[in-house]
């Protein structure tokens, strides 16, 4: 049976892979993030409309988004998915964890984890939720957050998609304006009289309270069928949240929003922690219990930007748990019952034979939750072997390339190294 696992581990972390255009792109995506000379963040704020309606989110916006929450949750129950009621508090779902970080949340926790306002932070995820209203405050907290459209140009999106036919334009036409004839008509025809003043002349109509998804709620209690242009649009986010996976697994440190949704199947954050988790074990991810999260911040609500001294130490301190093993534990009791795609551990790891055992840990259910790795194959001990010795041989040439290049450049090449070492040390201060 372990051996079937392995070859499902191999299956779903080395023979599938993305399309090399995508691959590629993405490459070149992470290599600009690079050019900036500092590490960079991934964040992927989980606001989609589904997760929302299906945990019943709605009440934490405002407006016509709520509304929008609400219909789908509606046709949710309609059509067997929830068994909940329509109306549910959302606040209470939200103190048990079930709904997503805002980013408002998500920028406080960062800056008491001590991430200056300069970070750079990829923002993952085809669509947000609520739209760009929503990162207002993430905004002026960390002033590099950057997307796709930041890092890439118009011209490289529709070469990766490739050409399409032209869908006809579905422009909103404003209604023809009425004559002063047919105004006399309308009022002869208004009835005996004494008739009261008229109304006053409706508001305006702008053409982009028409356009786009939302522009249905004004004319009819149905939402529509998508169109061409919305099935299209759904077809182009595939593309874009395949490139956000490229970039959010090779971050120097991932942030979900919202993952383990409970829908049984494994959602974007989860794959790329299973994935950061499967290549390189030791990556800064963060797993936070957003109901722990929702709890603090309900301390220091009136004071969320100047929280006082204790609740940073005690940002930091669930946060960098949930970097440990602790936080390797909660994330293998909340993935496993789903997927191991999350948390390929134990499964889709193994340990050399030189290496001490780790302490098995086991869940209510008696499966291995965290340790009881198998031994690695020879031959993958020998490769490793060799691979170690090589990368000692590589990196004493490097470090000899490095003095000669300093004692060629000369005191300006130390002036930089030291302001590399100091920018290290503003990334993260707890290391």
């Amino acid at each position: 049976m372990s051996e079937f696992q392995r070859l499902r581990c191999r299956v779903a972390f080395h023979a599938l892979q993305f399309r090399s255009e995508i691959q590629t792109l993405g490459r070149q995506m992470v290599e600009r993030l690079r050019a900036w000379g500092q590490p960079f963040l991934s964040y992927h704020p989980g606001l989609v409309r589904d997760t929302l309606a299906y945990h019943g989110c709605a009440e934490l916006f405002q407006d016509v988004h709520t509304e929008l929450i609400q219909y789908r949750r509606a046709q949710m129950i309609r059509q067997g998915i929830i068994s909940d009621e329509l109306n549910v508090d959302s606040h209470l779902h939200r103190e048990n964890g079930s709904c997503p970080l805002m980013p408002e949340e998500v920028g406080l926790l960062l800056r008491a984890m001590g991430y200056p306002s300069k970070t750079i932070i990829y923002l993952a995820g085809s669509q947000t939720f609520g739209g760009q209203r929503l990162l207002i405050p993430l905004r002026a907290m960390f002033a590099n957050l950057v997307d796709r459209t930041s890092l890439c140009s118009k011209t490289e999106l529709s070469d990766l998609v490739g050409p399409e036919t032209p869908l006809p334009s579905d422009i909103f036409q404003l209604p023809r304006p009425k004559s002063e004839s047919e105004l006399k008509e309308e009022w002869n025809r208004a009835g005996p009289r004494p008739r009261p003043l008229p109304p006053p002349p409706e508001r305006r109509i702008y053409p982009h309270e028409k356009e786009g998804w939302y522009g249905w709620i004004t004319e009819t209690d149905k939402e529509p069928n998508p169109s061409p242009r919305d099935l299209r649009m759904q077809a182009h986010r595939l593309l874009w949240d395949a490139l956000d996976y490229i970039i959010s697994v090779e971050a120097d440190a991932f942030f979900p929003g919202f993952n383990n949704d409970g829908s049984g199947w494994p959602d974007f954050s989860g794959l790329v922690m299973g994935q950061r988790l499967y290549e390189r074990a030791s990556s800064r991810t963060y797993r936070p219990d957003r109901k722990t999260i929702a709890a603090l911040f309900d301390i220091t609500r009136d004071n969320m930007y100047h929280p006082k001294h204790d609740w940073t130490l005690s940002v930091k301190e669930h946060l960098n748990k949930s970097l440990s093993e602790e936080g390797l534990i909660r994330q293998s009791l909340l993935s496993k019952p789903n997927s191991f795609l999350s948390h390929p551990l134990p499964e889709c790891s193994c340990r050399i034979s030189s290496l001490e055992l780790t302490k098995q840990t086991e869940g209510k259910d008696g499966r291995v939750l965290y340790g009881d790795e198998h031994e690695c194959p020879k031959w993958m001990q020998s490769a490793e072997a060799v691979g170690v010795r090589n990368d000692d041989v590589e990196s004493a040439e490097e470090d000899n390339d490095v003095v000669e290049q300093q004692e060629r450049n000369g005191p300006d090449f130390s002036t930089s190294l030291t302001s590399t070492i100091d920018h290290d040390e503003e990334w993260d201060p707890n290391d």
